[in-house]
Order: structure tokens, then C-alpha cells, then sequence
């Protein structure tokens, strides 16, 4: 019991702070702030956390570790890549909406991580971009899909599963599958080739 009573006294602390820094922002809170919202004494959170910038990284790279594994699990499975696009998407969906405190941390307070962590972190968010873009690339190659600008497809594809974190409610109507197949389906409409009828053509 004695053991497990830190780590669970950090995940609450990260929680509530995840949940205020997405309410205030996270340059706007401070310990005391992280502290009020426990109901706890501000020098009891350092027995458990050094700082501030210690609970950006653990959110932000946590998070981060979180979709890398879910894309890497996806192209490890040989799917073809419109089959390969809507698993990355549904995952993704399931990460942002399975924490929404946690998740506007990730997607909005990014840039405040101190300059090293800052560095680190960026180079996961382009690995993670990185692997939507194979897909693509995949899709065009085995002629799927429309030969597209894949950097824009990707921004496209990532700003459009993201915006989710504005809107989505855990008690709404609709849960992260359903989610994921109209954003999936929207996207395919433009991604996927188009059959070419020849006008012409008479039988």
C-alpha cells in the first residue's frame, strides 16, 4: 500500500495540473495554483514533483509516447494504407478523447517546455508526422491515392483529428469510433483516387 500511495499522489498532481492548465493556460498557473485545486499545503506537491516544467514534460512526452507507439502498432500491421490511414486516425481519436485535460496540454502548451525538452519533443512531433506522411505515400504508390501534396495532407489530416480537443464532450453523443469514421471517411474523399470515365466511350 505505502508504494503505491506516491505514484498515486503524482497522478493525481499531474491530473489536477493538466486540468488547470488547459482552464488557465499553463504560463497563467502556478504550484500554488496545482496546490489550491488539491487542497493541499504548496510544499507538500514537492515531495512529489520538483516543478512546474517537471509536470509539462511528463504530460507532453508522455502523451507524445502515447501516439507513437499507436502509429507504429499501425504500420506494423501490412493493411493497405487507406486501411492502414483509418486505424492511425481511430487511434489518434482515442488518445485525444480518452484524456481531454491532458490532451490541450499536449496540443496547445508544447512550446512553453524548457528549451532542451523543447528540442526533444519537436523531433517526436515530426516523427509522428513523418509516419502519417508513409502512409501516404504509400497510398499513392499502390494507387490509392490521388497524387496529392503529402505535406498538406498530412497538416490536413492531423489538423482535422486535433480540433476534436475543442469540441468533445466524454458525455456527448458521439464516442471516439463513430468520430474517427466520419473524419476518416471525409478525408478518403479527398485522398482516394478518382475512377476516370471515358465520355467517349460507347458499348
Amino acid at each position: 500500500m505505502s508504494e503505491t500511495q506516491p505514484q498515486s499522489r503524482k497522478n493525481q498532481i499531474i491530473a489536477a495540473a493538466a486540468q488547470l492548465f488547459r482552464q488557465k493556460g499553463y504560463e497563467a498557473s502556478s504550484m500554488r495554483d496545482i496546490a489550491t485545486q488539491l487542497n493541499i499545503e504548496a510544499a507538500s506537491l514537492y515531495h512529489h514533483i520538483k516543478s512546474k516544467e517537471e509536470i509539462l514534460e511528463i504530460i507532453c512526452f508522455g502523451m507524445a509516447q502515447k501516439f507513437l507507439s499507436s502509429i507504429a502498432e499501425v504500420n506494423d500491421i501490412y493493411f493497405n494504407a487507406e486501411e492502414r490511414l483509418r486505424k492511425a486516425i481511430l487511434h489518434h481519436v482515442e488518445i485525444i478523447t480518452e484524456d481531454i485535460d491532458k490532451s490541450a496540454v499536449f496540443l496547445k502548451e508544447w512550446r512553453s517546455l524548457p528549451a532542451d525538452s523543447l528540442k526533444d519533443f519537436t523531433q517526436l512531433r515530426h516523427h509522428y508526422e513523418n509516419e502519417f506522411n508513409h502512409i501516404v505515400e504509400n497510398g499513392i504508390q499502390e494507387d490509392l491515392f490521388e497524387n496529392v501534396d503529402k505535406k498538406f495532407a498530412v497538416l490536413s489530416i492531423l489538423s482535422s483529428v486535433n480540433w476534436i480537443n475543442e469540441w468533445y464532450h466524454p458525455e456527448g453523443k458521439m464516442k471516439a469510433p463513430e468520430i474517427a469514421q466520419k473524419i476518416s471517411d471525409f478525408i478518403m474523399g479527398g485522398l482516394r483516387k478518382k475512377l476516370v470515365t471515358d465520355l467517349n466511350y460507347k458499348p
